[in-house]
């Protein structure tokens, strides 16, 4: 009764919408629903078919695809202009002013616009008609009402309701899962880098100093703190850099410098290391490591050690500048606690080498070929390999959206399988070729991509993680 009673008027509401919209030449691109990643071309007439067979217009909108906001969204290079243009300000850095300048220039000429940063409009969209954006407010209107009366008519007469965020036990289950959960936060915006490194060029350093301004200086303290007693760890403990000094560097985004021995105990060598810490929530982007890296370069430091909790996809891949290697450690999360944890205690600070991988073309297929991490070794002064055996655990998404990363190929070329264990907790006959196949470090074949990228994500037997990504 309640859909029957509240659906007209939320289907009127999208025809009139459809029908202000009708004859504009800007196409508004779908992300949800049957018709995600094409484009509504408002100025089509006709239906067309959904994957699901329900029929839709060809210049116009279903429900679900209706945008909360009214606007017609830009298409992305002219999103990525206008966020870089909106960097500008008086007291930014004269690079970031540049890029801004030259992102603003090619926004006109993208949009045959004349905008100063003064008149820059605040949302990347194309504005909709008035009699558009009336429309848009009455379908809002009626959907949120139409919802609020099945709610509360659930609430009043259903004898139980799906709460999809109470979870309960299903004892008629087996959950299959490893030692360790891994989790990973995703990038605040998908930025893109070429082959040479363009994101260099794309986005500023500014972004990271805007970051550091805002932590605490209680929080950057009680960090340093910590890496002062703690020192940073790999997985072999003859590889741990223990720092003689630590003190406080007046720069934007090196905080500290550390000094520390390297080479052999009897004849060390003494090397200068750039400390940069990242933001208490949130992730590391590349752009904020290229620029502690040049900072560490102008200064004569011999290495930046950037820790932080997370690193986004292009960073994990960022390990030099120049003849400034960049090393990231991953802080432990009981860091949260900085001013109540004991310093000194645990792998506060782990370094995770470099994946060595390499893409091998078989035909129409691809294979990923894992052959080890690259490992800094500061007794040595160099990168030295490590064998495959040595990783937990890897993974692939073998279509990357730069948004999201989808496990579709797991191998676990360390682990020596527990098929007594597993047969018994299953409570059936296993395939052991089938579960032998998960210990490998090389890919099982899979088709070239769509997107034209993959990502694969390596973890080691600490937990740390780092992922790479292949444009192929």
């Amino acid at each position: 009764m309640i859909w029957e009673a509240r659906q007209p008027a939320v289907e009127a509401a999208r025809a009139d919408l459809n029908a202000a919209l009708a004859g504009e030449t800007e196409p508004f691109e779908v992300t949800t629903g049957g018709r995600a990643g094409q484009a509504i071309d408002f100025t089509a007439t006709g239906e067309t078919t959904l994957p699901s067979g329900e029929p839709a217009p060809r210049g116009g909108f279903m429900e679900w695809e209706i945008p909360r906001e009214p606007g017609t969204p830009w298409p992305k290079p002219q999103r990525d202009w206008h966020a870089e243009a909106r960097l500008w300000s008086a007291d930014a850095t004269p690079a970031t002013r540049q890029k801004a300048e030259r992102a603003l220039a090619a926004l006109n000429a993208a949009r045959k616009a004349g905008w100063t940063f003064e008149t820059l409009p605040q949302r990347p969209v194309t504005p909709w008609p008035e009699e558009a954006r009336a429309a848009h407010a009455r379908f809002w209107e009626a959907r949120i009402a139409r919802q609020k009366e099945i709610d509360a008519s659930i609430a009043a007469r259903a004898e139980f309701e799906y709460l999809y965020d109470k979870p309960y036990e299903a004892r008629g289950r087996i959950r299959v899962a490893g030692p360790f959960t891994v989790e990973s936060l995703s990038p605040h915006r998908a930025a893109t880098v070429g082959a040479d490194g363009e994101l260099i060029d794309e986005l500023d350093a500014a972004r990271g100093a805007h970051a550091r301004e805002t932590e605490a200086e209680s929080y950057v303290e009680a960090i340093l703190e910590n890496l002062r007693r703690a020192g940073v760890h790999q997985k072999d403990k003859g590889d741990r850099i223990e720092f003689t000094s630590l003190k406080p560097w007046p720069g934007e985004m090196i905080c500290a410098e550390g000094r520390y021995p390297e080479g052999a105990p009897e004849a060390p060598v003494e090397r200068r290391a750039g400390i940069f810490i990242g933001p208490e929530y949130g992730t590391v982007q590349r752009a904020d490591l290229v620029a502690a890296a040049r900072e560490a370069a102008e200064a004569g430091l011999d290495v930046v050690i950037a820790c932080a909790f997370n690193f986004d996809a292009q960073a994990s891949e960022f390990h030099r500048l120049g003849r400034v290697p960049v090393l990231q450690a991953r802080m432990n999360p009981d860091l949260h606690m900085a001013g109540e944890l004991k310093a000194g205690g645990g792998n506060l600070f782990t370094i995770f080498g470099e994946p060595d991988i390499e893409i091998v073309q078989e035909g129409a297929t691809l294979r990923v070929r894992l052959r080890g991490v690259d490992i800094f070794k500061p007794a040595l002064g160099r990168v030295d390999s490590s064998d495959a055996d040595e990783i937990a655990c890897w993974f692939i998404d073998t279509d990357y959206n730069e948004e999201s990363f989808f496990v579709r190929h797991a191998y676990f070329p360390a682990a020596d399988i527990p098929y007594k264990a597993i047969r018994t907790t299953l409570k059936a006959e296993i395939d052991e070729e089938a579960w032998e196949s998960l210990k490998a470090t090389v890919s099982r074949p899979f088709p070239r991509p769509r997107s034209g990228r993959i990502a694969v994500k390596v973890i080691n037997h600490l937990g740390d993680e780092v992922m790479k990504v292949f444009g192929v």
